[in-house]
């Protein structure tokens, strides 16, 4: 079936729920003026996905969405279930348009608008918000030898407990914040573990204030203006030494390993032959961000990213990413989303 609407939202995470609620603000109906489109199965975005032990009080700064408040939580429940529900209630009290479960399978170009696609179902839009995130693209660096290795093997995607890592040498693979927390949660419970990162990590030894954020946010910025991939957060931001970090740091557990060379079928080995039994992998290696969909496009810049201008494609101003780049976090969301929703209703007046 073949619907036409103003704008398309795909996603409804932070950043694509913050730009339904500005489309609904700035006049957009429901349906004729828009429509949210979201893979999942329940409200919650990425976070519904997030392991049991990733408790509120732990997870990053969840951002309150525009025009309502996540309010008192219990820090100790998952965050998953904290924020999935503020999240439904969210699309409940601003009476949201989120139809669920939608796969988009790709977005085509046909002239006048852009043609949104399910399996089953067509959007044509004037104008289309990409709020898809990275969730759906663990990365897996490849080193030799990996096929081999008879251990057990996840990304931080898979990891849902620690216990199944009780008793079990477990080598954990990346630098990043989620890395860094499930190896400290593992180590309390595993026979030992292994932490292996490509850089030494950079420890971010000050408070995490607004003028550090905009630093980092102008960096990430620059790199998709010139058409470069988004690269890591951690990269731009360092490691915040929490103090769990520092009794990690104390107790030797973040003792930091240069990358292995290969793999055996029960170790890791470096080019020096040091080799390290290993029961268990942890790939906390990131996410890339999923836009497989919009490859009919044709977006990719030589420098492997897209050109972006705030949250405009430049190649394509039908076309805005949000919760990409400088806007990934939940912040950074709740303003791409208002600078979108600002942009796209320019655009579409200025057609007429």
């Amino acid at each position: 079936m073949r619907t036409e609407t103003d704008v398309v939202v795909i996603g409804a995470g932070q950043a694509g729920l913050s730009a339904a609620y500005h489309l609904r603000r700035t006049g957009f109906r429901n349906g004729t003026g828009f429509v949210v489109l979201d893979h999942g199965k329940r409200p919650g975005g990425a976070w519904q996905y997030r392991w049991p032990s990733l408790k509120l009080g732990k997870a990053h700064a969840i951002h309150d969405l525009p025009g309502m408040a996540l309010g008192e939580a219990d820090r100790d429940r998952p965050a998953s279930e904290v924020v999935s529900e503020y999240f439904g209630r969210y699309e409940r009290t601003f009476d949201l348009p989120v139809l669920r479960p939608v796969d988009v399978l790709s977005v085509h170009d046909e002239g006048e608008r852009l043609l949104v696609e399910s399996a089953t179902d067509t959007w044509a839009a004037r104008a289309v918000i990409n709020a898809t995130g990275t969730w759906d693209r663990p990365f897996w660096p490849y080193y030799p030898g990996q096929e081999r290795f008879r251990g057990r093997q996840l990304h931080t995607a898979d990891f849902e407990s620690v216990e199944e890592f009780r008793g079990k040498h477990v080598v954990v693979v990346g630098g990043g914040a989620s890395g860094v927390q499930l190896l400290l949660e593992i180590a309390e419970v595993a026979s030992g573990t292994t932490w292996v990162t490509r850089r030494e990590p950079e420890w971010l030894d000050v408070e995490f204030s607004p003028e550090v954020g905009r630093e980092s946010v102008a960096k990430v910025d620059r790199r998709v203006r010139a058409g470069l991939p988004p690269g890591s957060v951690v990269s731009v931001t360092g490691l915040a030494l929490t103090p769990d970090v520092r009794r990690g740091l104390a107790q030797g557990i973040l003792d930091r390993k240069p990358m292995f060379d290969h793999l055996t079928e029960h170790s890791v080995v470096w080019a020096d032959g040091t080799e390290q039994h290993a029961d268990a992998i942890l790939w906390a290696t990131g996410f890339r961000a999923a836009l497989d969909h919009l490859a009919p496009l044709h977006l990719r810049a030589p420098g492997g990213g897209i050109r972006m201008d705030g949250t405009r494609v430049v190649a394509d101003p039908r076309l805005h990413l949000v919760g990409y780049g400088p806007s990934a976090s939940t912040i950074g969301a709740n303003r791409a989303g208002r600078a979108a929703v600002t942009e796209i209703r320019r655009y579409l007046d200025g057609l007429g």
